[in-house]
């Protein structure tokens, strides 16, 4: 491409892969500061995770420099899971290359093929280069029916 991005494909992360993806969620909270339990915790946590059904990262960059993790649930209102961009994180210097991208359209087609319904995304509000990096990719901040901007809350308990 001529902008200086490349067409990169990013692949699923089993097990094996976990220390990659934990050392790239705790750099992404690392850089952002936010608190990390650590490199060590997330490895064990992801070992169990990526092995069942419910969590999937994807990872892309040789070596891997951004990830994605998702985790997907039932839902009363739709026939399918429903996936939870929980992550998606590019080092710095790897960033406007086409990772972020290559990591979306792979979660979208395996989404696709496995029959879940939705894709959700939490944005925060300030982050209006995530707000169009997903919006470019087909996601949406409103809600379809009724053109109401949509929001996120949470409790931590």
């Amino acid at each position: 491409m001529s902008d200086g991005s490349v067409r990169l494909a990013a692949r699923r992360a089993g097990p094996d892969d976990a220390q990659t993806v934990a050392r790239l969620l705790h750099d992404f909270n690392t850089e952002f500061e936010t608190p990390t339990p650590g490199v060590a915790v997330l490895t064990t946590r992801l070992q169990s995770l990526l092995a069942g059904p419910g969590t999937i990262a994807y990872l892309a960059g040789e070596p891997a420099t951004g990830v994605a993790l998702v985790t997907l649930r039932s839902n009363v209102w739709y026939d399918g899971p429903v996936a939870l961009l929980d992550e998606l994180y590019v080092a710095p210097a790897d960033r406007g290359r086409g990772l972020g991208s290559a990591m979306i359209e792979r979660l979208v087609a395996d989404a696709e093929a496995s029959g879940v319904s939705a894709i959700e995304i939490n944005v925060d509000a300030v982050d209006v280069d995530a707000q169009r990096f997903y919006e470019r990719h087909g996601f949406s901040g409103v809600d379809p029916d009724t053109g109401e901007r949509a929001f996120f809350y949470s409790l931590e308990l």
